[in-house]
């Protein structure tokens, strides 16, 4: 189909960003990367007054490493996430997560606050971030705001955006020595939306147990979701095959999957149990390495 009409600018600076979407308020929306927006217009599921085009914003697409978190602009690429290699030593679950997302001209043009923002229930960005405990920074012209990603996400394709705010950054604090992530995800074909998501970090105690763990799931909900059954299976855990298999079954427990083509809802909660396990195997390996 053919897009309906729409106004379209590019504005030079944030300021000049902000201005226009409090001035349409209601009838813009912010186009990043677009790989989430554009299909949505060709539909006509969106249609706006106003298409505020983002990519000329300088600042946006940075990534930086401050003492208490790992600190990624809105606008930062698939790609940049996936080649930066302060992330593939540190946090590695990012790596992942950005690996699998799309094929190279996704990974290349398609951005991280560009997926969040979408909140795609399939989508692989909003599980990293719940299981790290991230926060969103939404920026309007009355000042900034920082939300945690546990109150960011709220329903399928609705987040906590206000309509004259614009996500700016995405924080991602800097967890213990010991510690560890990772993601596994299940697809029907290299690249496609997740059947199934899941994103693990843990922190490995001096006594050799779990004493923390965040889970993150996607593709199983209304909307990407921590799992508070699996945390709870690790914490003070033996980390062994026996406590990834009982966590994978409290994930599973958590999960609301729904019958679609990716498969009927058994069998997606039986893939929720497996691609934990999975991810919990690898974060605690890397996690073990790092102490």
């Amino acid at each position: 189909m053919i897009p309906g009409q729409f106004d379209y600018v590019r504005p030079a600076g944030l300021n000049d960003a902000l201005r226009i979407l409090a001035e349409r308020v209601g009838e813009a929306k912010v186009l990043s990367g677009g790989y989430s927006l554009l299909p949505l217009l060709k539909l006509r599921l969106a249609q706006p007054g106003l298409l505020v085009d983002i990519r000329d914003i300088d600042g946006l697409d940075g990534i930086v490493e401050t003492d208490d978190a790992l600190v990624i602009g809105g606008r930062a690429t698939h790609r940049r996430i996936l080649e930066d290699s302060r992330i593939q030593a540190r946090y590695p679950l990012l790596s992942d997560a950005a690996a699998g997302i799309g094929d190279p001209q996704v990974r290349n043009w398609g951005t991280i606050g560009g997926s969040c923002a979408h909140a795609d229930p399939s989508a692989d960005w909003p599980a990293v971030l719940l299981a790290t405990r991230a926060s969103v920074v939404l920026q309007s012209s009355a000042g900034q705001r920082t939300v945690a990603a546990a109150d960011f996400f709220i329903d399928t394709f609705q987040t906590a955006i206000e309509p004259t705010e614009l996500l700016t950054e995405i924080r991602i604090p800097r967890w213990a020595a010991g510690s560890g992530g990772a993601y596994a995800k299940l697809e029907r074909r290299a690249g496609d939306f997740s059947t199934v998501g899941c994103a693990v970090m843990v922190w490995i105690g001096p006594d050799g147990r779990i004493g923390d763990a965040g889970i993150g799931l996607t593709a199983v909900a209304e909307t990407p979701f921590a799992s508070a059954g699996a945390k709870a299976a690790l914490i003070g855990a033996a980390p062994n095959e026996a406590t990834y298999r009982a966590a994978g079954g409290a994930a599973a427990a958590d999960s609301r999957p729904v019958k679609d083509a990716h498969g009927p809802a058994d069998y997606k909660r039986a893939m929720v149990d497996e691609m934990t396990v999975r991810a919990l195997r690898s974060a605690v390996q890397r996690a073990l390495a790092q102490r």
